[in-house]
């Protein structure tokens, strides 16, 4: 496996990502133009198959945003145990989940200095992942 930091830390799986957007979008749109063309004796199944195209956009944001609601949860509760391993005390409240998340890549040593650093200057996502000084890679994400 290639060795992950912050350029290439994003996963982009091609066939979700890539291939089932495109070819939704594109049932979507040719759904439509089907829909806007049709008969009047065909608009019934023009119209079921512009339905099938919406459900199938609907279906394809959920399953990926209810998928990554669960791993927010699971970092914070990862991040947090580990900040109390480490200290004795959990997270600080004020920290955002955000925040937490972009954490995750920074190894012990830095970690809690970073958790600090990030509170006080009210760091964004990205420049707490550009703080980090040894990348923690994280290769068991969904």
């Amino acid at each position: 496996m290639k060795e992950q930091h912050f350029k290439n830390h994003m996963r982009m799986v091609p066939g979700f990502h890539g291939f089932s957007s495109m070819a939704i979008l594109a049932l979507l749109v040719g759904s439509i133009i089907n829909l806007c063309n049709s008969a009047r004796e065909n608009l019934y199944s023009a119209s079921l198959i512009c339905l099938v195209a919406v459900i199938l956009v609907f279906l394809f944001w959920y399953t990926r945003s209810f998928a990554l609601r669960v791993q927010d949860r699971a970092i914070r509760a990862e991040e947090n145990f580990r900040h109390y391993i480490l200290t004795g005390k959990t997270l600080p409240a004020e920290l955002r989940l955000s925040q937490i998340i972009a954490l995750r890549f920074a190894p012990d040593e830095e970690f809690v200095e970073l958790v600090k650093k990030a509170l006080s200057e009210k760091m964004t996502s990205k420049e707490i992942k550009m703080a980090i000084q040894k990348w923690k890679a994280d290769y068991h994400r969904a």
